[in-house]
């Protein structure tokens, strides 16, 4: 199967994809932007289940780099799956890239699981977590080329579509430009 990677600009909330991925917070008790936004657009019963995960395996909150899905409650996806980024920090920029491109690699190989052949995508940590733009659209297009490419063969195998769902024309522009360099078509 072919995997498309697309872009496009609107709100992900209104995705009609298997699964939509929350750029979460480590509570994932929902939060500001598009955590917040999933929450209120999801209802309850994503809390719930989040709720649910923190009484279990998750007491502590997820960690940074990891993954792991709840219904999609009201939303018009089946899934979300809840990553967190992290927060960008110069001084510590490979440690916390490998961690930017985990919730990538994570985010899919926990689709893949659920069987899921959508998957919509923000720009995970490229909001108030401070992630340049262009850097955060650089290492989360790349991680998903490679994982589609068969860098993880088993997070890639069955996905129809990645898509990349961006909140405003500058941050669809400055991910229009990185996926056009990947492919080879950079100006």
């Amino acid at each position: 199967m072919v995997t498309r990677i697309t872009l496009v600009e609107g709100d992900i909330t209104e995705q009609q994809v298997d699964a939509v991925v929350n750029a979460a917070n480590s509570s994932l008790l929902g939060g500001g932007g598009v955590d917040g936004a999933i929450h209120r657009r999801g209802g309850p019963q994503i809390l719930e289940e989040c709720c649910r995960l923190r009484a279990s395996h998750w007491g502590k909150g997820l960690p940074t780099g990891r993954a792991v899905a709840t219904t999609a409650g009201r939303l018009p996806a089946r899934w979300v799956v809840h990553t967190v980024g992290p927060v960008y920090l110069a001084e510590e920029y490979e440690e916390r890239a490998e961690l930017l491109a985990s919730c990538y690699r994570e985010s899919l190989r926990v689709a893949a699981e659920l069987g899921a052949a959508t998957v919509a995508f923000p720009a995970v940590s490229a909001g108030i977590f401070g992630w340049p733009p262009v850097d955060a659209a650089r290492i989360g297009l790349g991680t998903v080329a490679r994982v589609l490419d068969g860098g993880d063969a088993h997070a890639g195998a069955e996905l129809a579509e990645v898509r990349f769902v961006l909140f405003g024309s500058e941050m669809y522009e400055v991910f229009e430009r990185a996926l056009g360099e990947l492919l080879g078509q950079g100006d």
